[in-house]
């Protein structure tokens, strides 16, 4: 997003929370619902005396994700979600209805499961990601979440829940006031607010209207954005599949938490069938992207090496992109162990032929950078940024790059440039932008930026504080006048998180 000017504190706020939500509605061992859309069931009280509006709605979702950003289930990586929202956006252009800006995210959990929240947040586990045999598979169950979003699925469901969900709604509203009151840094309280969000999900479900709705919603984006239409059929097989292996071991797959019936199948293979036979090519950034989940999701040893073997047999039976996607998966995971020899020989490995990516380029800096060869990592990034100006991810590794030299006027340049490009979808450009001006003797400006972050992340006392320390090393008038400005929005906009949830507290 190009804009002339920094983003003010109140404009930052206003989309602070985006990529947490889905994190803080699972818990590793619990499994994970959407949100319900029974009908004739007593509503909430004061939350939705009348049909949750869509601004509400989204402001919800925001308060929610501002304690969830902090989940360690969370994937907070760039290549990732900038895959996963660009793909989002793709298939929403053609929603029948009108939609809101659609934010994925990653989590980390290899059960296949995608679930959408309030506002049009939508959270993709990397096993999904993992599972999916082609891009359009993958494509076909973020189109159905989709769907459930232009539907208002969510809306309706959050305003005629169940009593027992209405209690459950009130104590989720209750701990994130906790965390707001503790600072909003406290992991330990937005890890019990997740759990008590898992457990009104367990009780919740999409009726069997809802989900046709979003079928057929999502085939319309689905083959419209230009993918396989047999994708949907391919991965609803896939899934039933799935939920039939893990029935009686807890799986909470999709297709637990979103029945796949023989009716609805049937549906989607006819509309397949009534369609012309279309092929899509899958882009290089899903095989690549797919390979770096599979190493992401590893939580121990054993995942680890399963992980491990299984990139070793795509390496030994696969050729061409999936072939090298396997190679930079295992590259990556030994840089992740610090074999920096080995890294490099998986590389070296994965661009053979010809062969590269921005994520292998991505990668090649990395470990220039831990080599300590920082002139060498400069080198790489600036052409990898070259290459593929688009991929945030790069320009975040060129900017580590130049700062990691001791070259932070330049990267203060390039992260202000930036910054005006992608700054509302990246939030660690404003801490990068805060370290080198606090490294160039600008103290004030530096703090002035790392609370842009942390508002954007949610963390609005820490970014008062920031606004505060600003404001004592100022000398200028003027410039005191400004901070003061931002340290009301602060103020203000953690009040109305304030407001709202104690509105659904007393639901």
């Amino acid at each position: 997003m190009n804009r002339r000017n920094m983003p003010s504190i109140c404009a930052i706020a206003k989309r602070s929370a985006i990529l947490a939500l889905s994190a803080a509605l699972i818990a590793p061992s619990l499994p994970v619902a959407a949100w319900a859309q029974p009908v004739g069931l007593p509503t909430m009280g004061a939350a939705s005396a009348a049909e949750l509006s869509p601004m509400l709605e989204r402001s919800l979702g925001e308060a929610i994700m501002s304690q969830g950003r902090r989940d360690p289930t969370y994937v907070d990586d760039p290549e990732l979600s900038q895959y996963l929202t660009t793909m989002g956006r793709k298939l929403a252009a053609f929603a029948p209805g009108a939609v809101p800006d659609v934010e994925m995210f990653g989590v980390r959990d290899p059960e296949i499961n995608a679930f959408a929240m309030p506002g049009g947040f939508i959270g993709v586990n990397t096993g999904l990601i993992v599972s999916s045999g082609s891009e359009s598979e993958l494509a076909a169950v973020l189109a159905h979440e989709i769907g459930h979003v232009v539907q208002r699925h969510i809306a309706r469901g959050m305003t005629q829940q169940n009593q027992n969900g209405m209690v459950m709604l009130a104590s989720l509203a209750g701990a994130l006031l906790a965390a707001l009151a503790g600072g909003g840094g406290n992991l330990a309280m937005g890890v019990a607010a997740f759990g008590q969000a898992a457990a009104i999900n367990r009780q919740l479900g999409f009726s069997r209207d809802a989900e046709r709705e979003a079928d057929r919603a999502g085939f319309q984006m689905l083959t419209k954005a230009g993918y396989d239409a047999e994708g949907m059929s391919q991965m609803f097989s896939r899934l039933m599949n799935a939920s039939r292996l893990n029935e009686g071991a807890g799986g909470g797959s999709w297709a637990s938490t979103h029945p796949l019936s023989i009716e609805r199948m049937s549906d989607v293979q006819n509309r397949v069938r009534s369609l012309p036979a279309s092929r899509h090519i899958d882009s290089d950034d899903f095989w690549y992207v797919r390979a770096k989940m599979r190493v992401v999701q590893g939580r121990d040893a054993v995942s680890l090496r399963s992980a491990g073997q299984q990139l070793q047999d795509e390496a030994q039976a696969l050729s061409g992109v999936r072939q090298s996607a396997a190679y930079y998966g295992l590259a990556l995971q030994a840089f992740q162990r610090n074999n920096l020899a080995e890294a490099d020989r998986y590389w070296n490995l994965a661009t053979a032929n010809g062969r590269n990516s921005a994520q292998l380029a991505k990668l090649s800096v990395d470990i220039a950078l831990a080599r300590k060869d920082t002139a060498r990592a400069v080198e790489l990034a600036q052409a990898a940024a070259k290459r593929w100006p688009d991929q945030r991810a790069l320009g975040i590794g060129y900017a580590q790059a130049l700062q990691s030299n001791g070259r932070h006027a330049e990267a203060q340049d390039y992260l202000r440039a930036k910054i005006k490009q992608w700054g509302s979808d990246e939030p660690s450009l404003y801490q990068m932008l805060a370290q080198s001006e606090e490294r160039n003797g600008k103290p004030v400006q530096a703090r002035r930026d790392l609370a842009r972050f942390y508002v954007m992340t949610g963390a609005f006392a820490a970014a008062e504080s920031q606004l505060q320390q600003a404001r004592g090393l100022s000398t200028d008038f003027y410039e005191q006048s400004q901070i003061d400005v931002q340290i009301k929005e602060v103020k203000d906009k953690l009040a109305e998180e304030r407001q709202l949830l104690e509105r659904f507290k007393s639901g």
